[in-house]
């Protein structure tokens, strides 16, 4: 690995870690200040925006600046957040400020990875880069249910600190501190990765310019018959694991009597089955062969619909568990399906941003959804069983398409 590879990896870690912790603790505070309900999806939706809005850009400005630089200063930025948040600021405000510092940070971590390592390592340079997104999504988000539980909670520590009066009251000031220490050890790390000269300019002239060509080249992968089949279930398997994201804690509530603190960790579980299905498929599934794994969608679908309806914890932590590892196998073969499609039809950065923008907007749609029905008061559990049959029904449908396709250019459907 190149030097000062290590500290990017530690930093990413550290920096996911926060990212994962800080939504837990943000839905916390919007409970404990009696926030309507609904606002927690909107926590996501405000996170995600900068994904969609900057994905034009995002990556060309990354390689317009020093790196290394750019990173330290957005791990700065979500400390800035963060801090805002705990001192009073709207917590939609604070997770759109958080949002683009993460939409700036991600260009410019694989970029470096790219830049920086020799072709014959990149292959596992990134699958150490990936290993330590995972971690970070399983740690951060158990560290986050940990942060808000009673032992954690510290309500005597503002007229303690001098602070009574100059910052809202809540007991969650512990958990916050925590979620700054991995920021500025993340902006620590940052300082440590050697630097690396701009790529190349973008003077402003450019910008304009920018919008049009992406447009063209989202248009042309979605009529590719292959990367328009793996980014139509990448795109909805975002969506609906940033929904379920939010809703399972919510049902674990409603349905299950779990604090906060305890559903977090049932978000965990799921996370974790993800890996498993993943390492599994990874074992198993070539790239021509990607396509066959869509029934597995149509089962993961239909087990949602049937697991919502329990009120046994051990079988809703088996069945999170199996809905997890399901859409790890599903995820897997058709992100790297999309992948290469997206690099044979356009140039890899531009596929890399055209597959996130397409990932993030149904992010957005599927939490503003989700966000809509909580404040009309639509029961949970209805709800999700419904979602899980939609998608169960869709992925069903492209699979006979897929097969039909298959069937009828037998030449040339290949990969």
């Amino acid at each position: 690995m190149p030097a000062g590879f290590f500290w990017l990896l530690a930093a990413q870690f550290l920096s996911g870690l926060a990212d994962h912790a800080v939504l837990i603790v943000a839905i916390a505070y919007l409970q404990e200040q009696r926030h309507p309900l609904w606002w927690a999806p909107l926590l996501k939706f405000a996170f995600t925006w900068s994904y969609v809005l900057l994905a034009p850009v995002a990556g060309a400005w990354a390689d317009a600046v020093r790196k290394n630089v750019l990173m330290g200063r957005m791990n700065a930025l979500k400390a800035v957040a963060v801090a805002g948040l705990a001192a009073g600021a709207h917590p939609l405000a604070a997770f759109a400020l958080l949002g683009l510092a993460a939409a700036l940070y991600a260009p410019a971590k694989y970029g470096w990875i790219t830049e920086s390592t020799p072709g014959r390592d990149l292959v596992a340079a990134n699958g150490w880069a990936e290993v330590s997104v995972v971690l970070s999504v399983l740690l951060g988000t158990a560290l986050g249910g940990w942060w808000v539980s009673p032992a954690w909670q510290a309500p005597q520590a503002l007229p303690w600190l001098g602070l009574d009066g100059w910052l809202p009251a809540t007991a969650l000031l512990p958990a916050f501190a925590a979620v700054l220490t991995l920021y500025g050890l993340a902006a620590w790390c940052n300082r440590h990765i050697p630097s690396r000269p701009a790529r190349r300019a973008l003077p402003l002239r450019d910008w304009p310019a920018l919008w049009p060509r992406f447009w063209r080249d989202n248009a042309r992968l979605w009529r590719d018959p292959l990367g328009g089949l793996s980014l139509a279930v990448t795109t909805w398997f975002w969506g609906f694991g940033a929904l379920m994201q939010i809703a399972v804690l919510r049902w674990a509530e409603l349905r299950l009597d779990l604090p906060l603190s305890q559903a977090a960790y049932l978000q965990a579980t799921v996370a974790l089955g993800v890996v498993a299905g993943a390492v599994w498929v990874a074992r198993r599934v070539d790239l021509r062969r990607a396509w066959r794994v869509l029934p597995l969608g149509v089962a993961l679908g239909a087990l949602l619909a049937l697991a919502v309806h329990t009120r046994d914890l051990g079988l809703a932590v088996l069945g999170l568990l199996v809905i997890g590892a399901l859409g790890g196998m599903l995820v897997v073969p058709m992100n790297a399906l999309l992948q290469y499609r997206g690099h044979r039809l356009l140039q890899p950065g531009q596929s890399i941003a055209i597959q996130g923008f397409n990932e993030n907007a149904s992010v957005l749609v599927m939490l503003g959804a989700l966000a809509l029905a909580m404040r009309a008061d639509w029961p949970l559990v209805p709800l999700l069983s419904a979602l899980g049959m939609t998608m169960a029904l869709g992925l069903a449908l492209l699979w006979q398409l897929t097969r039909r396709w298959r069937a009828d250019r037998p030449t040339t459907a290949t990969t």
